[in-house]
């Protein structure tokens, strides 16, 4: 399941089994009160028919001076709960007739104990339902995040064609007349489309299960290497130790690429990318134009220049969340970028 539909079933989730967890709650606190309202009158209907008979054994008979006020109804106190019933012929005592308060309480007890197992058991059944209410609601996202996902791969697919087809002709005209400017910024162009093309591949599949162990050092320059073949006016500088680390290659791969190529696209003229790593951290500091809003460059589709769509970064902190890798920057308008990526979980010790 993705991320996007794991958070969808838990905000439906929550939001169904919360409402009907506080109705239900509801419910059971005055059914809990009805019952013991019921209780309290079965025990002074016991006490009642006690005081006619005398002869009742789970309460316990006593006299008591007589106090109008106080017969006929229940009262409790720490120690008991009584009722005052008077006697025949008589304007000095009464009736007490009470049950002990453990007793008492004991009653209570059970009381509590019959109703909380029952709503421990409507609340399993509400989870149940939570979850099937959830499941169906969640189904038709599902269905048409699934039809757009293949509708993109598709197209994805239909672009190798056209694709080879370009780069073919263009190797052509690069061996007929050589190189020119013209045929440069056509190879531009067409590397930006597979640079997209490699993007939104990477944004539909799930790499946290596909793991491998390189060398930093090594994959670095390798991707260096790629990126200055584009960026030529742009000078790399690779100062990073050899370090062996363990993350899914191709998404990582995706991430140190859009980060190199922002850095190199948005640069001054002979401006530099300087890579190094400190604390387990791998710092991509360039000198370009800096970024006006950093709080927004992973939006999907942010972007402060004309160039591009704004997916790479969002793409990036996307793939970074799969491969746990926080991700950070500081940006300084006509001073530079700096990308932070913090590689402790990745570094093999």
């Amino acid at each position: 399941m993705k991320k996007v539909e794991l958070e969808s079933l838990l905000k439906s989730f929550f939001l169904f089994f919360t409402s009907q967890l506080l109705l239900v709650s509801a419910l059971f606190f005055v059914d809990y009160k009805k019952e013991l309202h019921n209780l309290d009158t079965t025990l002074f209907s016991q006490m009642s028919i006690c005081s006619f008979n005398l002869s009742c054994k789970e309460y316990t008979i006593d006299f008591a001076p007589l106090q109008e006020s106080k017969l006929y109804k229940l009262h409790k106190t720490q120690k008991r709960v009584s009722s005052f019933f008077s006697i025949p012929g008589s304007r000095e005592n009464s009736f007490e007739i009470y049950l002990a308060k453990e007793e008492y309480d004991k009653l209570i007890y059970a009381l509590q104990h019959e109703l909380t197992t029952k709503f421990i058991i409507v609340v399993f059944i509400l989870i149940f339902l939570s979850l099937l209410f959830s499941f169906y609601t969640l189904s038709p996202f599902k269905n048409a995040l699934r039809v757009t996902e293949e509708f993109i791969k598709d197209i994805l697919h239909d672009f190798n064609t056209p694709l080879a087809t370009l780069r073919l002709n263009i190797s052509m005209l690069k061996g007929s007349i050589g190189e020119n400017t013209k045929i440069e910024r056509m190879e531009k162009s067409v590397e930006t489309i597979l640079s997209l093309q490699s993007n939104l591949r990477a944004y539909l599949i799930n790499h946290t299960t596909q793991q491998e162990s390189f060398d930093l050092y090594k994959f670095l320059n390798e991707r260096v290497v790629c990126i200055d073949k584009i960026y030529r006016d742009i000078h790399f500088y690779v100062d990073v130790p050899h370090i062996q680390v363990q993350t899914n290659r191709e998404a990582f791969t995706r991430v140190i690429d859009n980060l190199l190529t922002n850095a190199a696209k948005y640069n001054t003229k002979d401006g530099s990318v300087t890579l190094t790593i400190e604390n387990k951290t791998l710092k991509i500091q360039d000198t370009g134009k800096g970024i006006k809003n950093p709080k927004r460059v992973f939006d999907r589709f942010y972007k402060e220049q004309s160039r591009g769509i704004g997916i790479g970064l969002h793409i990036v902190h996307k793939l970074c969340e799969e491969l746990h890798i926080p991700i950070e920057l500081e940006s300084k308008v006509n001073k530079g970028t700096t990308f932070s990526l913090n590689l402790k979980v990745l570094i093999l010790s």
